[in-house]
Parts: structure tokens; sequence; C-alpha cells
């Protein structure tokens, strides 16, 4: 296992200076799901969600949370990300919605924060929007699927 990088000498949590490294191209994609019943997916299909278009408004709130990743992340370096993209699909059981998100930098450190942010946030806007009707949903499988990084 790797050091912790987020732990001074002392063991008391740090940012990590990220001066010295150079400035890459870096994408990061997460993934998660949202299970719920079939008929609240039917719901959202047709638009019939009382809050209004759940999609559109889940991936609004997943690219706003990317871009606001330092701020809800104590730890996290502060990113002016360059490109965030959030997608969703409903597998053949109809149980659930997949979440996809991608975020882009050219920086000193990574993104991935930023994906799993979006995706995060997309799963609980959902969540919130849709939850009149369906007490059941569950927030799953919330994980980091890959991570590049390429010299300018």
């Amino acid at each position: 296992m790797s050091e912790l990088t987020h732990l001074n000498k002392a063991g008391e949590a740090s940012m990590v200076d990220v001066s010295d490294k150079p400035v890459v191209l870096r994408e990061a994609v997460a993934g998660g799901r949202i299970r719920m019943a079939s008929d609240t997916l039917d719901l959202i299909e047709g638009n019939s969600i009382a809050k209004g278009n759940v999609l559109a408004t889940a991936r609004l709130a997943g690219i706003m949370a990317a871009k606001k990743t330092g701020e809800l992340i104590p730890l996290c370096h502060p990113l002016p990300i360059t490109h965030c993209e959030v997608n969703f699909s409903i597998p053949a059981g109809r149980d659930a919605i997949e979440i996809v998100a991608s975020a882009k930098i050219a920086a000193r450190t990574g993104v991935e924060m930023e994906a799993l942010a979006a995706v995060s946030v997309a799963a609980l806007t959902i969540y919130d929007m849709c939850k009149a009707v369906d007490k059941g949903m569950v927030l799953e499988d919330i994980r980091l699927i890959s991570k590049t990084k390429r010299e300018n």
C-alpha cells in the first residue's frame, strides 16, 4: 500500500504540495448508479416528476459539483477544470440509472475527485427529485473507472 500523502510528518492532515510537479493533461472517469423501482424510471422518462426534468437537472448538478470540488473536500486543490461531462443510461433490467462522469484539466494534480463528485451529486440530485415517489432508492458502486495523464 502507498504512503498516505495527505498527512504531514506529525501525522496531521495536510494539503499536498504540487508546486514542483509539471502541468500535464489529465482526465478522470467515474461511475456509479442509483437503484430504483421501474415505475420511478417510467416517471423520469415521461418527464412526470413534479420537480421537473430529473436527468437534465442531475447533469447540471454533477457539472456544478465537479467545478466546486475544492470547496467541498477540505484537502482538494481548487482546480479550473476545462471540461466535465455527465451521462446517464438505464440497464436492461430497468432497476437503476447508471451514471458516468468525466473531467479534464491541464494541471499539476489529478482530477479524479471532480469526476467522483460529479457522479455523487448527480445521484443525490436524482434521489432528491424522486424521493417523494420512491423511498427505496439506493446510491451504490460510486467508483473511479480510470485516470490518465499525458504531457502537453
